[in-house]
């Protein structure tokens, strides 16, 4: 089981200083993987209506994640870089697909796109993307269909309801299929994912249901004629739990099957990064123990 960290964005305020010693922190701490979350605009809940259901506001500082691991990729050497989750639906398709394309190669293929839907209506109208919202479960679908095509075909013919491209290709591309994995809490996310997906990333706030949401998936998988033993499964686990208890969700985790997890530690009460590398490096202690 691979281990990651969660880079606590939200409390360093933007630090671009911060991103650089995290990360090579983890790195040197002999984790896997690093995984950063993904918001474009932050937006005021008060007064909305629809109201907005998800957890981060205004207040709330978040790195694009591309950008950030373009910087990342020449700092670290082995960190896999990893979004999670990313909001494609939001998103210029095939100009993603570019981008993602140059991370990956920048960083000799270490670039895992988890990808999601979102929950944010108002930052899908501040980037121009109203029309998808209310239907951005189909679309991530007909996107990640495009970006396969463009990551392995010099020129490509493709038409559906949200792209049409005539004869024409992304260069360099990738030298691999770059792997995407999908996030989400719904019935709908375990479904597209069992279909189309590499892996699923389950959420902090859903660790405690993580396995038996596992299961659901793998099933679907079995019904799909997939096999699950090449799907990949990540767990999230929060720091804050306490150390008591982080031998408990780890090997949890382990015996259900988990081939990733990752700690993160926001929402500690921690505010300076030296005190989230050293929260890093106490729970990495915890993991190496539990073997």
């Amino acid at each position: 089981m691979k281990a990651g960290v969660v880079y606590p964005q939200t409390e360093l305020g933007g630090d671009t200083g911060a991103v650089k010693a995290f990360a090579q922190a983890a790195e040197d701490l002999g984790y896997d993987h690093i995984v950063i979350y993904d918001h474009v605009l932050g937006a005021e809940h008060a007064g909305r209506e629809p109201k907005l259901t998800g957890p981060y506001k205004d207040t709330d500082p978040f790195h694009e994640p591309l950008i950030t691991y373009a910087y990342l990729a020449g700092l670290t050497k082995k960190l896999e870089l990893v979004t999670g989750v990313i909001i494609l639906p939001q998103r210029q398709t095939a100009l993603f697909a570019k981008q993602a394309a140059d991370v990956d190669l920048f960083s000799d293929g270490r670039l895992r796109l988890g990808v999601g839907v979102g929950w944010n209506w108002v930052e899908f109208d501040g980037l121009e993307m109203h029309d998808h919202f209310r239907r951005r479960g189909r679309r991530q679908e007909n996107q990640i269909e495009l970006m396969r095509k463009l990551w392995t075909e010099p020129l490509v013919t493709h038409e559906d309801r949200d792209h049409r491209i005539d004869r024409a290709g992304i260069l360099p591309r990738p030298k691999r299929q770059i792997p995407i994995w999908l996030g989400g809490s719904s019935e709908a996310a375990y479904d597209r994912a069992a279909r189309i997906g590499d892996g699923f990333l389950f959420g902090a706030r859903m660790q405690t249901e993580a396995a038996q949401n596992k299961a659901r998936i793998e099933a679907k998988l079995r019904g799909f004629e997939r096999d699950a033993g090449a799907f990949g499964f990540e767990s999230v686990q929060q720091y804050g739990r306490g150390e008591n208890r982080w031998p408990g969700d780890i090997a949890a985790w382990r015996a259900a099957g988990g081939s990733h997890i990752s700690v993160v530690t926001m929402g500690a009460n921690l505010t300076r990064v030296d005190a989230h590398i050293d929260a890093i490096r106490r729970w990495r202690e915890v993991y190496n123990s539990v073997g």
